[in-house]
Parts: C-alpha cells; sequence; structure tokens
C-alpha cells in the first residue's frame, strides 16, 4: 500500500509541476492544487499506515503502553491544508486582477499586453 502511494504522489507531483509549465493561468492553479495534494499525500505516507491505538494515556501513567498512532503527521497534514488553502485563495486572487487589468490569461499575451485604463470612481480618483 505504502509503495502505491507513493508512485501515486509521484504522479501527482509530475502532473502538477506539468501543468504549472503551461502557459494558462487556469492550468497553474490545477498544478498547484495537485503540488499541494501530493505534498499531504507524502507526508501521510512517510507517516506510516500502521493502525494503533489513539495517543492516549492513561491518568496513572507517564507514557503509553502499547504502540499508538502518530499524530505529528495530522498535524502537518492540518497546517499543509491550511496553508494550501491561504496560497490557493491569493493566487486565484492574484491571477484574477491580472487577467482584470491586462484582459488575458496566457502569460505569454500578459508579457506584451497594455493595461486597460481603469475607471475612475465617484469622486474622480483613478484607481491604484
Amino acid at each position: 500500500m505504502i509503495v502505491a502511494l507513493s508512485v501515486l504522489a509521484g504522479a501527482l507531483v509530475a502532473a502538477g509541476v506539468y501543468l504549472l509549465l503551461g502557459r494558462h493561468l487556469v492550468r497553474m492553479l490545477f498544478g498547484l492544487v495537485l503540488l499541494s495534494n501530493a505534498v499531504n499525500l507524502m507526508i501521510f505516507t512517510a507517516g506510516g499506515l500502521d493502525a494503533h491505538a489513539p495517543p492516549l494515556i492513561a491518568p496513572d501513567q507517564r507514557a503509553p503502553v502499547a504502540a499508538v498512532a502518530n499524530a505529528l503527521p495530522q498535524a502537518l497534514i492540518l497546517t499543509a491544508i491550511v496553508i494550501g488553502f491561504a496560497l490557493l485563495t491569493f493566487m486565484f486572487i492574484l491571477f484574477y486582477r491580472g487577467y482584470q487589468r491586462l484582459g488575458t490569461a496566457d502569460t505569454w499575451r500578459m508579457r506584451v499586453a497594455e493595461p486597460e485604463a481603469l475607471p475612475a470612481d465617484v469622486h474622480g480618483a483613478p484607481h491604484a
């Protein structure tokens, strides 16, 4: 099972890098999502897939007496999910703003595109 999950994580990394190297911004976002999920799967696989008891210690003991599940990979994956979602949201807003300003989602056309004029607000001041 660990070998299959490792191969799947490698395939997700390969697909994510392939999408990130594309020209279109939406494909880049999908590549970022795939890379984020691949990292989570790698952490999950590296943490082990053993079915042990939850890491609970009796009140009269100082350490668990039997093998327990490792809670560190779970905490790392939860943190990675939150950070990945924040990064994805930031990149989506950045890409949308670039599309709004330049009128294209193609990165090659963005390099030579002239920014469109932004409308003035109600007080007559231009937008920044």
